[in-house]
């Protein structure tokens, strides 16, 4: 029996391979979704994560993040070099 002859939605599934390449550097942040939950959880490139259920909000603290960095880069240090692919 199909979906459609039980009344039941379909389920859709697609089987993506894992990416063999991702970009790092000082200018990546990664936005994830907790499984089951309402939460994404932002990475900053240095390593700092931030959980929120408004994605706004978190894009904000991501994007302002680097400006409470102790390391010099919001005080007029050079600009990042550009992101890098390495292989996953």
């Amino acid at each position: 029996m199909t979906a459609a002859e039980t009344g039941t939605p379909a389920l859709v599934r697609a089987d993506l391979p894992a990416p063999t390449r991702m970009l790092s550097g000082r200018s990546v942040y990664r936005v994830v979704w907790k499984l089951n939950t309402d939460v994404l959880v932002g990475y900053c490139w240095c390593g700092e994560t931030h959980e929120s259920e408004d994605p706004i909000e978190l894009w904000e603290w991501l994007l302002a993040h680097p400006d409470q960095h102790d390391d010099g880069a919001a005080a007029g240090a050079p600009s990042a070099p550009a992101p890098d692919l390495v292989d996953a």
